[in-house]
């Protein structure tokens, strides 16, 4: 394996320098070629950027950069990315010149350069961008008031300003901002000066640190500001004016200092950037940006209109923990090319749940991974597009396409059972000193691994090939047998994910035996094992207690899908409520939950254990984790059209989840979580009807509060179920609540109406590229057109999609066929919608690799869920 690797890197090495003696011409589009990267980076380096903005509200922004920068080679043409912009003027080395620009990048002529130093400025005027990226614009619906941000992962730099746009190609940053009088700014350093000028004022920032283009950021808008200064580092967080009642400021600024005394600590080496911002933004295309010292984080993740449950605080508190990691991981330290993404956010996931539960009041936080972002890792490892972690990226048009569970959870659990694997003190090590080596610089997964071997004097090569470079996950099983009551023999059996992904790997987890006794059950053994290859004999386990119930991943240290053996399956159905341990009890709910998506447990068995069961459950985390599994099997039997089971099994459901929100009045989170269940399963007459009256205040909830976001969830459902009224309900409440949050919950009820002409205007509006509609409002619209339950609804345009996804792909651009293919590409559950996929697929060859795996994902989970409803005994 490290001489593929040394080979794989000569041969990337060779072909940079061969680009750089005679480089092809850049492609004229608008994205960045790995190969044109390299080409670059090989002549440049040293790069230093000033940069000056004239900020107004208005529309349109205007910006001068000057760029110098060192180039060995001066006898080929050099460009600089800027995307959509109108240039007033372009100055090479002194020399006014006449700009050679495509509106995707400019190119500088060879005789215009020098071998040395250069410097280029550049006058431009922008319009702000609408969908998220670049320096996007928005103006508050409430007051009027404009607020702009910058987002640039993974390559939108260019979108606001004249860069290099390419992560190795690191530069510092120097900026001025003139804005309207009532405006802050926020950037990676603080200001020196804010002067007052004609109509506004004028803010001063030093020279940043070097930076990789898109870790850098500038905000601006009339936000309001918090401070906190009872940390090592000042500490600020912004917000829109119209929003801040619903922002708890001591909740973040504790997370934040908590997460920077951990990282601190764990890392050995201080906080590099001096101050550390939050912004809450509209509109936000993610869930938050590791922006070096000024993160952005979405505000429809993390803005409530009452108290934050146990569970919003935790979601915040550890996406405050996974950028937080990224200062370090990912800013100080940057991948070469968008190929090593994969690692800063996987180890921002790993580096962000440890520190969640280290720092925090959330000890359970590897609890929450497991049944979140573990299970999602999971579900895409199994599917036809499955990937390795790292894999290769073209251009910076496919950065994006492998952002998914893989590269976050996959990766993340990778992490974690490698720290495992090594000892969790050389883990650290190897990290330290990895972060010390290539801090202010660019590394590859070499580098990082190479640094980790290095502390545990342990070659990591074949390691690395298992995990990193091949794709699919394994199976584990207990294979043992009893005599006279004690285990006579013991193995650990490992299977492949596929004949297609035959990897079998190596890592270490723990085998529990357990017992069942008057208590329930009872761990009688445990044994940590190191495993590789098909069959590894456990010879420790020989003599134990023949056991009730085996599980080979207890505590969850390893990567990999746990299939029972028969007793063991039984003994977990049977003994869900007897089992003490929350952990344990959400693998075994897991087990039975995997079973129904591999269609080998009746999803009616499925929902007859969860009415069993789930009203006791008392653990706060996998309450969560149930309720999630019971909507998700509530959105199969939707697709799969009107029964008599799905009448009488989703009244169950509503009454369970009805009775235990009435039983929960003492404890609002639970209260809430139950009551989150009911709006999400709530669909017979009488359960909406319940509603209406909650909504109108007919009937009262004791200790349920109704909040203007219950309000709108309320409304949203009842809209979606056409229930009498409800339109005028909608209208009236939209008439009230003016907010941004507002009017997308009103879209999202709009658009969910069971109505065909409806259904037909929302999409001729999201097929239109030039609406003024924001993207945020367009991608609400997307997500909540077509419900499960709306099937012959979806039917009536679902062949029109198919026919323009071909055109559509082409036009649209990443960012919107990123949220279309999932929402809108039509999916019904039944072999014909299989089919009618199947020939999608092959009719459009020529689709972005993006666009092709949505494609794709929809037709093999529309095939499951036909093959779910096969296995129904009720049908």
């Amino acid at each position: 394996m490290k001489k593929y690797l040394i080979a794989a890197a000569v041969a990337l090495s060779a072909g940079a320098v061969h680009a750089a003696s005679t480089p092809a011409p850049r492609a004229e589009n608008a994205y960045l070629s790995q190969q044109d990267a390299a080409a670059r980076a090989a002549r440049v380096s040293n790069v230093d950027y000033t940069l000056d903005f004239a900020l107004t509200g208005k529309e349109a922004f205007s910006g001068t950069t000057t760029v110098s920068f060192d180039l060995t080679d001066a006898s080929q043409a050099l460009t600089i990315d800027l995307d959509k912009a109108t240039i007033t003027s372009l100055v090479v080395n002194g020399k006014a010149v006449t700009p050679q620009y495509n509106q995707w990048f400019i190119t500088l002529a060879a005789q215009d350069l020098k071998a040395g130093r250069n410097t280029v400025t550049i006058a431009y005027t922008r319009l702000h961008s609408t969908n998220g990226e670049g320096l996007h614009r928005m103006v508050d619906p409430v007051d009027g008031r404009v607020y702009t941000y910058s987002h640039f992962e993974p390559a939108a730099a260019h979108q606001m300003f004249p860069v290099f746009d390419q992560p190795d190609l690191k530069g510092t940053y120097q900026i001025t901002v003139s804005t309207p009088a009532d405006w802050v700014v926020s950037s990676t350093t603080r200001e020196t000066s804010v002067q007052d000028i004609d109509g506004g004022k004028r803010w001063t920032f030093p020279r940043s640190k070097k930076l990789s283009p898109y870790n850098f950021s500038l905000h601006a808008g009339p936000y309001k500001v918090w401070e906190d200064n009872s940390g090592k580092y000042p500490m600020r967080l912004f917000a829109r004016q119209s929003v801040a009642a619903q922002v708890s400021p001591q909740d973040w600024f504790r997370y934040t200092r908590q997460g920077l005394g951990f990282f601190d600590q764990y890392f050995g080496i201080p906080y590099q950037f001096e101050k550390y911002d939050q912004l809450l933004v509209p509109d936000f295309l993610y869930g938050a940006m590791e922006n070096a010292a000024a993160i952005t984080f979405a505000e429809g993740r993390f803005l409530h209109k009452e108290e934050m449950t146990a569970a919003q605080k935790q979601s915040l508190a550890g996406v405050i923990m996974h950028e937080m990691a990224h200062q370090w991981f990912g800013d100080l330290v940057t991948m070469k090319w968008w190929n090593g993404l994969w690692l800063n956010e996987s180890f921002a996931s790993f580096m962000g749940t440890l520190a969640t539960a280290e720092a925090t009041e959330f000890t359970n936080a590897w609890q929450g991974f497991y049944s979140g972002g573990k299970q999602a890792a999971y579900v895409q490892d199994q599917r036809v597009t499955t990937h390795a972690i790292e894999t290769p990226v073209a251009s910076t048009a496919n950065a994006f396409d492998n952002i998914d569970a893989i590269t976050y959870s996959k990766g993340a659990s990778t992490l974690k059972q490698l720290r495992h694997l090594l000892g969790e003190e050389v883990f650290r090590q190897g990290v330290h000193n990895y972060l010390v080596k290539y801090q202010y610089r660019n590394a590859t997964l070499d580098d990082f691994i190479g640094s980790l071997g290095e502390a545990a004097q342990r070659d990591l090569s074949g390691w690395t090939k298992q995990w990193l470079y091949e794709a699919g996950v394994n199976t584990i099983a207990a294979d043992f047998s009893c005599k006279g009551g004690k285990l006579s023999s013991f193995t650990l059996r490992q299977n492949a994910a596929s004949p297609a992904l035959p990897t079998l790997r190596e890592q270490r987890v723990q085998i529990a035996l357990f017992q069942q006794g008057a208590q329930g059950l009872a761990l009688s053994k445990n044994v940590a094992v190191t495993y590789q290859g098909a069959v590894t004999a456990v010879p420790e386990l020989q003599g134990a207690a023949c056991p009730d119930l085996v599980y080979p991943n207890y505590q969850d240290w390893g990567f990999a899908q746990v299939q029972l053996d028969k007793k063991s399956f039984a003994t977990a159905r049977a003994s869900l409520s007897k089992v003490e341990d929350p952990l344990l009890r959400s693998m075994l709910w897991q087990s039975l939950w995997d079973s129904v998506r591999a269609a080998k447990l009746p999803l009616n068995d499925f929902l007859g254990t969860v009415l069993a069961n789930a009203p006791a459950e008392k653990d706060y985390t996998l309450l969560g984790d149930i309720v999630d599994k019971m909507r998700a099997a509530q959105g199969y039997l939707d697709a799969m059209g009107p029964s008599a089971y799905r009448t009488k099994v989703g009244a169950q459901l509503e009454q369970m989840a009805f009775a235990a929100t009435q039983a929960a009045s003492a404890d609002k989170n639970f209260q809430r979580r139950w009551f989150g269940a009911y709006l999400n399963l709530a669909s017979s007459p009488a359960a909406l009807k319940q509603l209406a009256d909650i909504l109108d205040g007919k009937l009262v909830v004791p200790g349920l509060n109704v909040s203007q976001d219950v309000r709108w969830e309320i409304i949203g459902r009842l809209n979606r179920y056409a229930y009498p009224g409800s339109a005028a309900l909608l209208a009236a409440e939209q008439g009230r609540d003016k907010s941004d949050s507002g009017q997308q919950a009103a879209i999202a009820a709009a658009a969910g109406r069971p109505d065909a002409k409806v259904k037909a205007e929302w999409l001729a509006t999201i097929a239109d590229l030039q609406t003024t509609l924001p993207f945020s409002r367009v991608r609400t619209a997307m997500n909540s057109l077509y419900p499960a339950e709306q099937g012959a609804l979806n039917e009536l345009s679902a062949a029109q999609r198919l026919d323009s996804l071909g055109q559509l792909d082409k036009t649209a651009g990443p960012v919107y066929m990123r949220a279309y293919g999932p929402a809108l590409i039509p999916a019904t559950c039944t072999p014909a919608s299989v089919q009618r996929l199947e020939t999608a697929i092959v009719k459009f060859p020529d689709l972005s690799d993006g666009t092709k795996r949505s494609l794709s994902v929809t037709k093999q989970e529309d095939e499951r869920c036909v093959a779910i409803k096969k296995v129904m005994t009720i049908f």
